[in-house]
């Protein structure tokens, strides 16, 4: 009986998440079980926090008020059934119906969460503590006139996706004694990996977030250009924000490089966790060429990719995905990029941002 409620569980989450993630969707049923259904459990528990976040008719205080909650529920410490009961009412039509029915489900998530190792649940448990964390700061700075600098863009991108990779990492080197022997330098790459992701999403909605209210880019990056955040236009200066773009287009791709060394510290024999990384880099990494060649976009849809390119994708890395030679190739072929071999003394790509990997120029 016990066995026939997990299982009714799992499959719950399995439906719930195609309803609310299409990369994640895409990409989590690569793994190999059990991988698999921590992940997507771990997704879950993250996509709460964002629905809390999202929702437009919270106030700052109940924001921070569930945010609080949210984390005594899974420590265990607060029951998750009076946490959804709570909430679900509040809810309005901002948040997506598949969105409401994952908070009025809470409880199922988190007696899920309950079957995993205790290291399993550690991981996933710190993630959503830090994250919960980065979001409280959030509510109280998020506003319309960026941030102020790219050190803040990286504090903000870890906290929405560097910890998610921290935390993948610790699940990851769970399930296989061969991967955490590389632990260490695997959660180094993680957070760039994660922040690459973030920053890709970034820069693809900035039109979409700003008619939200809201802005994500560095004020110090535009402002070295001579472009002002504070009148935001896609009309205004062009050549100035195209400048501005393409300095955090290069930044972003040196994380994803960053990426790709972690893909290739998974053993090649793992290639269903090599393709779940591969995949995830190749769509950021072919956001980024579309927004670079068409830097004056002002809508997320214009530099969504396609069916077509999402399909090449899947196909080119996973006839590529033992090759760490032919991942190298394809990633500075796909991305129009070449890396620096830096003389002695000077900048490497781990050393700062969009160092040892440069965009080449547009020609659309």
């Amino acid at each position: 009986m016990e066995t026939d409620i997990q299982e009714h569980g799992f499959e719950y989450e399995r439906k719930v998440l195609n309803r609310v993630s299409r990369s994640f969707a895409l990409t989590i049923p690569l793994l190999p079980e059990p991988l698999r259904r921590t992940v997507t459990n771990a997704y879950l528990i993250c996509r709460i926090i964002d629905t809390i976040e999202d929702e437009k008719d919270l106030t700052m205080i109940q924001k921070l008020f569930f945010f609080r909650k949210f984390i005594q529920v899974i420590s265990g410490r607060a029951p998750a059934e009076r946490f959804a009961q709570a909430l679900w009412p509040l809810l309005t039509g901002s948040t997506l119906p598949e969105e409401r029915d994952l908070i009025a489900n809470t409880p199922l998530i988190i007696r899920n969460n309950s079957t995993f190792t205790l290291k399993q649940q550690a991981a996933i448990r710190r993630c959503a503590s830090v994250m919960v964390q980065g979001m409280s700061a959030i509510q109280m700075n998020k506003g319309p006139h960026g941030l102020r600098d790219l050190t803040d863009l990286d504090n903000y991108c870890y906290h929405v996706a560097g910890v998610v990779g921290e935390m993948l990492t610790e699940l990851f080197c769970e399930y296989s004694v061969e991967i955490a022997k590389n632990r260490k330098r695997l959660l180094e790459l993680a957070v760039p990996f994660g922040q690459g992701l973030q920053m890709t999403n970034i820069l693809k909605d900035i039109w979409d977030d700003k008619n939200r209210g809201f802005c994500w880019l560095p004020r110090s990056v535009f402002s070295q250009a001579g472009y002002d955040l504070d009148e935001l236009s896609a009309d205004r200066s062009p050549e100035l924000f195209v400048a501005a773009l393409s300095v955090l287009i290069d930044t972003a791709l040196a994380r994803l490089r960053d990426a790709l060394d972690y893909t290739f510290l998974i053993p090649r024999h793992e290639t269903g966790i090599r393709k779940f990384c591969l995949w995830a880099i190749g769509i950021a990494v072919f956001t980024l060429r579309k927004i670079n060649r068409k830097s004056r976009f002002e809508s997320s849809r214009e530099v969504k990719i396609s069916r077509r390119t999402l399909k090449t994708i899947i196909m080119i890395t996973n006839a590529s995905v033992r090759s760490n030679f032919l991942l190298e190739k394809l990633f500075c072929l796909s991305a129009g990029v070449f890396p620096r071999n830096p003389a002695p003394g000077t900048a490497r790509a781990d050393e700062g941002p969009g160092a040892g990997i440069h965009l080449k120029p547009s020609t659309g």
